[in-house]
Parts: structure tokens; C-alpha cells; sequence
């Protein structure tokens, strides 16, 4: 297994070197060991573990919430359902958020019907009356 400098680790998983330093101080990714020139040495494990980071990311878990995954998943008492229960309630999350864009999504289409002469002046835009705090 070999070792990679920050600029190889960044090309083999399609990051920049500013995120692998980001993921070092949000301690997503251990401190490299350094070579005697002062280089970071990264290893395989670097390169899964950022792939790891990545996919969790695409998923929608923040860097809080993938903290958390690679804890369980380092943590020999975590069970697949402490797992479950953390994607569980991202899922939960993920289902909130589908709500309240369906809501924008719904008020965002009521006002746009409202709009019925485009030429008009903005004075009688029924959209941003709409946005007009009621005082």
C-alpha cells in the first residue's frame, strides 16, 4: 500500500487539497503523518475514507452527521440498527424538506397565476405585493 501527497489524494478522489485540509480540521480525516521533507503522507484508507465522505455527502448527511457515521462505524459496540436509527432520521429530515419545497413550489405557482399582465408596471405586481409585509 502506498502513500500519497495531498495533491495525489486530492486527484484520486476528485477533491481539492483545501477539502482535505477542511476534513483534517473538522477531524473527518486523521492527520497525515509527514514525510522527513514536511510532507503529508496520505494512505489507502485516506482515499476510502473520503470516498466514504463523499457518498455519505450525496445522501444529504452533513459533515456533523457523517462524523457521527464514521464514530459507529469505528465503534465495535455499534450495531447495524444504531446505523439505521441515524439514517432513519435523516430520512425524516429529508422528508421535511420535500414538504416544505412542495409548499414554496405551491405559493410560488398561486402567485404566478396572479400575474396576469406581464407589462404592467411593478406597482401593480400582484407577486411582489404579495412579498410587502402586512403592517
Amino acid at each position: 500500500m502506498g502513500t500519497f501527497t495531498a495533491g495525489q489524494l486530492a486527484q484520486k478522489t476528485s477533491v481539492n487539497v483545501e477539502t482535505i485540509r477542511f476534513y483534517e480540521r473538522r477531524k473527518l480525516l486523521l492527520k497525515p503523518k509527514k514525510s522527513k521533507s514536511g510532507y503529508r503522507q496520505y494512505s489507502e484508507s485516506d482515499v476510502v475514507r473520503i470516498l466514504f465522505i463523499k457518498r455519505a455527502k450525496e445522501l444529504g448527511f452533513t459533515l456533523s452527521e457523517i462524523s457521527e457515521l464514521l464514530s459507529l462505524k469505528l465503534d465495535s459496540k455499534t450495531t447495524c440498527g444504531d446505523v439505521k436509527k441515524l439514517s432513519e432520521n435523516k430520512l425524516a429530515d429529508v422528508e421535511e424538506r420535500i414538504r416544505d419545497l412542495q409548499r414554496i413550489k405551491k405559493k410560488l405557482e398561486e402567485l404566478i397565476t396572479l400575474c396576469e399582465q406581464e407589462n404592467a408596471s411593478t406597482s401593480e405586481c400582484p407577486i411582489l405585493e404579495a412579498l410587502e409585509p402586512q403592517v
